[in-house]
């Protein structure tokens, strides 16, 4: 059987504007929640706070622990132009990788100034146009952070977000993400304590959203695009955990398309994955088949993304577009700050 050709055309799918989420739902876990159930193909609507009515005790709930910083600055240049900052990966303990606009005035060798705190100088430009900058400051860099960044939401979102913690999960823990693992958005504490309570283990991995994950697939063949990367860390613990319920059977419900990521990076042929960290510049989609993750919550994605070839590896290429037509049909409110979608 000669295998599919595919091209970023054949993941794309009508999207009116109004149907993209400006601003989250409160409380967290009253976003809508679509089911797809893949062995009888069929839809369900539901409320997210539902979604422990199709967990089942011994299940293991994989979520991505990464926490967004606000990582968008404003730099005066020597001359007085205003320069954005984005903080795409950090390098060192002063170095980082950023995005710069506009890029031309980020040439080597330039030196910038953020409000009283902050200084760089950019010491090199990658392939692909990012800047290498070195940082000056005194104190603590995430203090500082603090003061004078804002959270970098996609821009797709024109509205301003009043409660900055609305754009992280109630689970995050390590600084570093660029972009929030946004799947993980609907969860409240109370509805995790729940879970819980039901038998459902969660274990945690770490996989530090880089910018990328919203960047356009720019070859007309899938397979010619360059997937950016990304840092992930498998603890003991959580390595342990899933590899038991792989063991016994139980399944794995990865939370979040970032947790995927993670998990299939390092899992081997049976699904078993290690207790270790690296970059990972993977790349899923059809007809690539699962090892590890038997389940996934995740929100609806952008036509063409790699995000979206990410699910369609769970259904198939026509299933998803059903699927996404259905929610575009049925009003349901799309990307970060949209409703979910569990597929069974």
């Amino acid at each position: 059987m000669e295998k599919v050709q595919y091209k970023k055309s054949d993941f794309y799918y009508d999207l009116p504007e109004e149907r993209i989420a400006q601003t989250p739902a409160e409380p967290r876990d009253s976003s809508r929640l679509l089911v797809y159930n893949r062995a009888d193909k069929t839809i369900t609507d539901r409320v997210f706070r539902d979604v422990i009515d199709y967990l089942r005790e011994g299940d293991v709930l994989v979520v991505n622990n990464t926490k967004v910083i606000p990582a968008r600055m404003y730099a005066l240049t020597a001359h007085g132009g205003v320069v954005e900052v984005l903080l795409l990966k950090r390098h060192d303990l002063k170095t980082w990788e950023v995005l710069m606009r506009p890029g031309k005035k980020g040439k080597i060798g330039a030196k910038m100034t953020i409000g009283d705190e902050l200084s760089f100088e950019v010491k090199d430009i990658t392939e692909s146009g990012e800047r290498i900058v070195e940082f000056s400051y005194d104190g603590a860099f995430e203090d500082i952070l603090s003061r004078v960044g804002t959270m970098p939401l996609p821009p797709y979102i024109k509205e301003k977000l009043e409660n900055q913690a609305r754009y992280n999960t109630v689970y995050s823990k390590v600084d570093g993400s660029a972009a929030a693992p946004t799947a993980g958005l609907h969860f409240t504490p109370e509805l995790l304590q729940k879970i819980k309570a039901k038998g459902v283990q969660v274990a945690e991995v770490l996989l530090h959203v880089g910018l990328g994950t919203f960047r356009p697939v720019s070859e007309e063949i899938i397979t010619d695009h360059k997937m950016h990367s990304e840092f992930y860390e498998i603890g003991e613990e959580s390595a342990k955990i899933i590899n038991e319920a792989k063991r016994d059977g139980r399944r794995v419900i990865a939370v979040g398309t970032t947790s995927v990521r993670t998990l299939e990076s390092v899992a081997d042929d049976k699904g078993f994955v290690r207790a270790c960290s690296g970059n990972t510049e993977i790349f899923l989609y059809p007809p690539y088949q699962m090892k590890c993750v038997d389940a996934l919550i995740t929100n609806f994605h952008l036509p063409e993304s790699t995000l979206i070839m990410l699910v369609a590896c769970l259904t198939g290429r026509e299933e998803i577009l059903d699927v996404y037509r259905y929610a575009v049909e049925n009003e349901y409110r799309f990307f970060s700050f949209g409703d979910a979608c569990l597929f069974l």
